[in-house]
């Protein structure tokens, strides 16, 4: 598939879902190109893959995703000058779907690899007509009709209803039978053409022209019966296949264009299509032996495979385009045809001769202009290749370091409000009000007298293995890591993700960190662990982003200063709440121990209780809403309800733990 289609669709997706969508379908699909070279080769499932990750990501239909990229086609091609072909390749729109097969045929110089579909009309009416679809490739119908409805529109300024009758598919073929229906009065004209009316006068005028003079004119043209077998056949053919008289046309060629089997009744129904002829046995010149020809096309291949030529293969072969016309007076089929080649080489590995070629028609000028021409369109294709590689290569870096720098900007600030601000929204904007969250905070206990007895790098050692756990801690239980100040850590439950359950999601990672605990020793005394203090308050808080540098998504509000609060107030290896807090979790599985009234710095006298751990039999309805909004992870052991705490081990860099283990 050449990049003239994936690009097209690549645009059409960018424009219809934006870029930030085009990106994750990019992704999804794995589609490693950011752009296409249009005269390169890819891969035929790239348009496979893209239409499923668009269907997965938007949840539009495959059908209307093809039909929009395939009149999306048409107009993309203007822009490289294609519609002056479509324009000029048939009088009116019924002219255009008889000339449909040929299209890709014109293309075949720019596009030398190119694997189109076969076309073919029939059952035409005043009202419109049958369209055949053949091709080797699957899932491209909606594609085509789209296609069809646009050049309908943009070039003929007519609407066309296009309803597919059947559908058959095989393993290698798909055939879909299409019937399209429009203003089709041009089909008026050719009937009368046809069925001229009995005044008129037809002027007669006969010309004897001798067979031998006919057949000169035409050096590479074949006469065969209804059975298919050759009678007759032109100079520059007998030069190189002497022997085909007497044989069976379907045994010697294969029928590369149009895709069908070749039969006689095949081809009367299509003789205004262009037909190819490839000969199934390779091209053996005479006067060479097998050694000596091998020895010559493997030089001549290699040199052209260099210059970006055809396969080796295809060479040894002869290939025959042209036109069928049946010759009523004969009871035969004459093919009037011209050798594809596609380089000098080819040419003379065929044993054909510009002298064998027809005089009154391009075949000269074709071989002779496109050989001059090849090598600068080839180093012209190689340099636009290189720089696209080039190109794709940058594109790929830069890919990796927009993932970094996404992974670390996330870290500093929520997705959702990062998200917002690349969007263009401003700070003030982003601020919201969220009337319930949960605030936890945590210290460790002895924390200054620790780090008067370890070396600063054990220091970072300590803090580095104790935040890793929580991290972790935070991601599982949904809550959002808002700072950490020295030995101080500050999460939050309910912003900026709302939950009903932040109470309860902040309670499980206490008690969870809690137990963590016993994994961290203590650097400054190998035989005890690290202690900490927890506290907890809910209430209401403003969020937003703060700063230009360093920029930081923070929480401001009394309910920060109380949760600040319960925790200098709190015990070691203690989870202190407040009653606004135990309030909240009173309908969940949790053991809480009333503490009395203390007096809050701030707040007075304020009546706080311990959280000391969970009641087995307490309500699981609360346990399993949670599980669910935090999409928690079945260990390798299967079971989800018992995930230990031991899992999460710290996560030390070498160096530090080089550190810790002096």
């Amino acid at each position: 598939m050449y990049g003239l289609l994936l690009e097209s669709f690549l645009e059409v997706v960018q424009d219809k879902y934006g870029e930030e969508m085009a990106e994750k379908i990019r992704r999804q699909a794995n589609v490693p190109q950011h752009t296409f070279v249009t005269h390169k080769v890819y891969s035929e499932t790239l348009i496979p893959r893209m239409v499923s990750a668009i269907v997965d990501l938007t949840g539009d239909k495959v059908e209307e995703i093809m039909d929009l990229m395939g009149s999306s086609f048409v107009t993309f091609v203007t822009r490289y000058g294609y519609d002056k072909l479509l324009r000029v390749l048939g009088r009116n729109f019924r002219d255009f779907l008889n000339g449909l097969d040929n299209l890709h045929e014109y293309l075949r110089f720019s596009y030398p690899k190119l694997k189109p579909p076969s076309f073919f009309v029939d059952n035409e009416t005043a009202d419109g007509l049958t369209l055949h679809y053949r091709s080797k490739r699957k899932g491209f119908i909606h594609y085509v009709k789209g296609q069809i409805r646009m050049v309908a529109k943009i070039f003929y300024n007519m609407n066309v209803d296009v309803q597919v009758i059947s559908e058959s598919r095989t393993e290698a073929m798909t055939h879909v039978i299409m019937k399209l229906y429009f203003d089709n009065s041009a089909y008026d004209d050719v009937l009368k053409d046809d069925h001229p009316s009995t005044n008129e006068f037809i002027p007669s005028t006969q010309l004897n022209v001798s067979s031998q003079m006919f057949f000169s004119a035409f050096p590479f043209h074949m006469v065969f019966t209804r059975a298919l077998v050759i009678s007759s056949t032109g100079t520059g053919l007998q030069a190189i296949l002497p022997d085909l008289c007497g044989k069976q046309v379907d045994i010697e060629f294969a029928l590369s264009r149009p895709l069908l089997e070749l039969s006689w009744s095949n081809i009367m129904s299509h003789t205004n299509n262009i037909f190819e002829l490839t000969t199934t046995d390779p091209i053996i010149l005479r006067g060479r032996d097998e050694s000596t020809f091998e020895e010559d096309f493997d030089s001549v291949s290699r040199t052209t495979s260099m210059s970006g030529g055809f396969e080796l293969e295809a060479q040894k072969h002869l290939k025959l385009k042209g036109q069928m016309m049946y010759m009523k007076e004969w009871n035969a089929m004459m093919f009037l045809g011209t050798p594809v080649m596609p380089n000098l080489d080819t040419m003379f590995n065929t044993g054909l001769y510009i002298n064998d070629l027809s005089m009154h028609d391009s075949s000269r000028d074709l071989v002779l202009a496109g050989t001059q021409q090849s090598v600068e369109l080839k180093l012209a294709l190689d340099q636009e290749q290189q720089k696209s590689k080039k190109l794709e290569d940058s594109m790929r870096k830069l890919d990796i370091e927009m993932r970094k720098t996404d992974l670390l900007l996330y870290q500093m600030i929520p997705k959702a409000i990062a998200d917002r601000l690349r969007r263009g929204e401003k700070s003030l904007n982003i601020c919201e009000t969220f009337e319930s969250v949960t605030i936890l905070f945590s210290d460790v206990v002895g924390f200054t007298s620790i780090c008067s007895l370890i070396t600063p790098m054990q220091v970072v050692a300590m803090l580095n293995s104790m935040y890793t756990v929580f991290d972790r801690l935070s991601e599982r239980h949904n809550v959002y890591k808002v700072e950490t100040i020295g030995d101080a850590y500050m999460v939050v439950s309910g912003a900026p993700s709302r939950s009903k359950l932040h109470a309860h999601h902040i309670c499980e990672l206490a008690i969870d960190m809690l137990h963590s605990m016993k994994k961290i020793p203590d650097p400054s005394n190998r035989e005890d662990h690290l202690r900490i203090r927890i506290g907890t308050h809910s209430g209401m808080v403003v969020a937003g982003v703060v700063g230009l540098k360093m920029p930081r998504y923070c929480l401001f509000g009394d309910t920060v200063n109380t949760a600040s609060r319960m925790e200098s107030n709190g015990e070691e290896m203690k989870i202190h709440i407040s009653q606004t807090t135990k309030e909240l979790i009173e309908n969940g599985s949790y053991m809480v121990e009333q503490r009395g009234t203390i007096s809050v710095k701030g707040k007075g006298e304020m009546k706080t209780y311990w959280l000391t751990g969970k009641d087995p039999s307490g309500n699981t309805d609360f346990e399993t809403a949670m599980k669910k909004e935090n999409n928690i992870l079945v260990p390798k052991s299967g079971k989800d309800d018992s995930i230990s705490l031991l899992d999460y081990e710290p996560v030390i860099d070498k160096d530090l733990k080089k550190v810790i283990k002096t």
